[in-house]
């Protein structure tokens, strides 16, 4: 999971039976019986090993487990994914972006200076060795949203080229918690600070700042300052035309609301963006600072195998799970400096595996393609996933769906689970009917306004249109409860998450909810895999548009 993501492991649902969707060809039970603890945990504990040193792309420990990888995908029979190889290649660049340590501000009533990390936290996706904001003007664009299915754009009538826009994060929906507006509380991917520095950057701003509010970020402005004058991991977009703005970051409120007084204006600007027709506003403030980078390039890899299809090979689903971690880093109280990541994400990956045995293990082998990509730089910002989504192997158009795996429950089952972002997609209801056959049940987000589902690698397989199905934690734990699930939730959460402490612990770890998960997800894709029904977005995703055009 990558640093903003959401900080708990998946707990899922009790050992499931059998399923009543039509499978055309397969029996409903074949190759359950195949999942297995013990090979699951022989895996994990390989993957979250001392000796695999945090899985950090780039290392000695990419190396080690892509190569365990292929190793492991040749030994369960998998063919190759990527022509005759298991591996594509995703070439990155690393910017280290070091900011001047003020911004001049120009307005009206004069010029004043702002301080780098205490006022406003800058960054830059750019290679140029020298970035300058040069008494570049300032727009108040409202959310910096333009999404035509609900009738909004914040950018209608204005030319922002070679401006810097200021723009608030979350939705228009978010404060009044009206669901005429978007989603009301309920993040799209509009509200995401990606999604801000996108649009402005497709609409020709040389910058874009966010104005920081703790409520509608879902984090304090200290996780920004955490990173700033950091290295940070971008694709290698060189000879491609993909257009990005000079400067993007966030500023506080406070600083946002000052720059709207210095040109006359006032915080009544927030509640004039939340109406629909809100127009964007002019400050008449002009920004100058600067940042030099240093570009490092560099490769890393996606694993990738599958089963080829019986019947209709050029239709694919789709499995994921993120192999990297953070290697090697701070060391902890203890004096262990190796972020193993076992939980985070060796489980999801262990977890491709044992998918990808129960599928060989059928009688009648699946009509569909079935892929198992092992991604990787997920925790540097889901690159991994979204240079596949841009460079697919298989076409976006004959992909049925993607199911994601970011960490699996290495306890016992639970009773519930959460579908992430509800309301997204027909695989919501295949996954629901098995849950409530096996008298299970779903629980609610706990922060829907947190915008969880597009916070992993399935997210970017849902940019391009491909449906996909993420699954997070329950807390019922069988015979124990919600109150003990909880407690496991937080301790792992406060303790453990992106820690040296996240560590395989035989002694523990049953691995038994891992199993029931993976139960789930097989039975997901082996119903799609023997059925020629296409799973379809629904009507509210603002991802259906572009799925359609595909057609």
């Amino acid at each position: 999971m990558n640093q903003i993501a959401r900080l708990c492991p998946l707990f899922f649902l009790v050992i499931f039976a059998a399923c009543t969707t039509s499978e055309s060809t397969s029996d409903n039970e074949e190759g359950l019986a195949t999942f297995s603890a013990d090979s699951l945990k022989k895996h994990v504990a390989v993957l979250a090993s001392d000796d695999f040193l945090g899985r950090m792309p780039f290392t000695e420990g990419e190396t080690k487990t892509i190569n365990y990888l292929q190793a492991q995908y040749r030994a369960v029979g998998l063919e190759p994914g990527n022509g005759e190889s298991y591996l594509q290649e995703v070439p990155m660049v690393n910017i280290e972006a070091t900011a001047a340590p003020t911004m001049q501000v120009t307005s009206p009533r004069g010029t004043t200076t702002l301080k780098a990390f205490d006022e406003y936290v800058i960054w830059t996706d750019r290679t140029e060795p020298t970035i300058r904001l040069d008494n570049s003007e300032l727009v108040f664009a409202g959310y910096g949203v333009v999404a035509p299915e609900y009738n909004w754009n914040d950018y209608a009538g204005l030319d922002v080229k070679g401006k810097v826009v200021l723009v608030m994060v979350n939705d228009p929906g978010f404060w009044s918690g009206d669901t005429s507006l978007f989603k009301g509380k309920e993040m799209t991917y509009y509200g995401r600070w990606t999604y801000k520095f996108e649009e402005a950057a497709r609409q020709g701003a040389k910058g874009c700042l966010i104005i920081h509010r703790t409520e509608a970020a879902g984090y304090p402005f200290a996780v920004q300052q955490n990173n700033f004058n950091t290295s940070r991991l971008q694709l290698d977009n060189r000879g491609k035309t993909i257009p990005n703005c000079d400067v993007i970051g966030w500023v506080p409120e406070t600083i946002a609301t000052g720059l709207m007084e210095s040109a006359g204006q006032g915080a009544d600007l927030y509640a004039k963006a939340d109406q629909r027709g809100f127009k964007a506003v002019p400050l008449g403030v002009k920004l100058s600072t600067s940042m030099t980078v240093k570009s490092t390039y560099n490769k890393t890899h996606n694993v990738i195998g599958k089963i080829t299809g019986t019947t209709r090979p050029d239709e694919v689903i789709i499995y994921t799970a993120h192999w990297d971690h953070l290697g090697i880093g701070t060391p902890d109280a203890t004096g262990d400096s190796i972020y193993n990541g076992a939980l985070d994400n060796a489980t999801g990956t262990a977890g491709l595996l044992e998918l990808a045995r129960a599928f060989k293990s059928l009688k009648t082998q699946p009509e569909r393609t079935i892929v198992f990509l092992a991604v990787t730089a997920e925790e540097q910002g889901l690159w991994g996933s979204a240079y596949y989504a841009q460079n697919p192997i298989y076409p976006v158009n004959k992909t049925v769906a993607n199911i994601n795996m970011d960490g699996l429950n290495r306890f016992e089952p639970t009773q519930d689970m959460v579908l992430v972002g509800e309301g997204q997609s027909e695989l919501e209801e295949y996954t629901k009917e098995i849950i409530e056959q096996d008298g299970g049940y779903i629980s609610a987000e706990t922060h829907p306004e947190a915008g969880y589902y597009y916070r992993s690698d399935h997210f970017n397989f849902a940019k391009v249109g491909i449906p996909a199905l993420y699954l997070e934690s329950g807390v019922d734990v069988v015979g124990k409860g919600k109150e003990y699930g909880q407690k496991l939730q937080e301790e792992y959460t406060e303790k453990s998450y992106h820690q040296p402490s996240d560590e395989y612990d035989p002694a523990t770890w049953t691995m038994e909810g891992a199993i029931s998960e993976l139960k789930l997800l097989f039975r997901v894709g082996k119903r799609m895999a023997f059925e020629e029904k296409w799973p379809q977005w629904k009507e509210s995703s603002e991802f259906k548009a572009i799925r359609e055009a595909q057609k």
